[in-house]
């Protein structure tokens, strides 16, 4: 499965399959800008077991195994194991590096609720808000991912994705500590092809900065919703 070859309808099956993108970053890419990458995902049973992701611009190579860790390599690291460094305790969302995307539908409820969400997470506490420690917005999923599991970002939140922009990222997060739920209220446990995604770097606190995440959702997102179920 992978973006070039997607027809609308197909669906991942319980057999092995491989889920591709050879570029997930593609308006980087297309702008030079060089946060964009190859990502090979393999999905078993419908999960995501082995994930390789590739940055060819800085050379940094991450990958990961069910069951077997996740590592990166790059011209400081020879294939360190993932996270970079024992992962510090999370208190609240005020201490995070939080990364979203806005995507490419600007209209309608999803769009609505990503502005009124941002706009709550940025805001002061005095004003209502969780006054994160910041918001980026780098273009690429798989690669958001990758930095949630070294450490380098706390948050990645996202809906829009297709099961190409996560596979092989979902796998390198979660064999790093990280955990992967939904992107709305309540979802513990995503599927592979739902869309609609948070993943959150390992450390104490974890479950705690999702339920505080889910909290300054401003309604939910729906994007494909009745397509994934069919």
């Amino acid at each position: 499965m992978g973006e070039e070859t997607y027809k609308e309808g197909d669906r991942l099956s319980d057999k092995p399959t491989f889920i591709v993108d050879p570029i997930d970053g593609t308006t980087n890419f297309f702008h030079g800008h060089p946060y964009a990458c190859v990502s090979l995902g393999l999905a078993v049973e419908r999960k995501s077991v082995v994930g390789v992701v590739l940055n060819p611009f800085t050379n940094t190579l991450y990958s990961g195994i069910k069951g077997q860790g996740s590592w990166m390599k790059d011209a400081r690291h020879d294939n360190v194991r993932l996270p970079l460094r024992e992962p510090e305790a999370m208190k609240d969302l005020s201490g995070c590096l939080v990364a979203v995307e806005w995507g490419n539908d600007r209209q309608g409820n999803d769009y609505d609720v990503k502005v009124a969400t941002y706009r709550k997470l940025c805001a002061s506490k005095e004003s209502g808000g969780s006054m994160v420690h910041s918001i980026r917005s780098l273009g690429s999923a798989e690669l958001n991912l990758c930095a949630v599991a070294a450490g380098h970002i706390d948050v990645y939140w996202e809906s829009g994705c297709w099961a190409w922009d996560v596979c092989a990222g979902w796998v390198i997060l979660e064999e790093a500590g990280g955990k992967m739920v939904g992107a709305n209220e309540g979802d513990w446990h995503p599927e592979l092809e739902q869309r609609r995604y948070m993943g959150v770097r390992g450390g104490e606190g974890q479950d705690e900065i999702i339920k505080e995440f889910w909290s300054c959702l401003a309604g939910r997102v729906e994007v494909g919703w009745d397509n994934v179920k069919q």
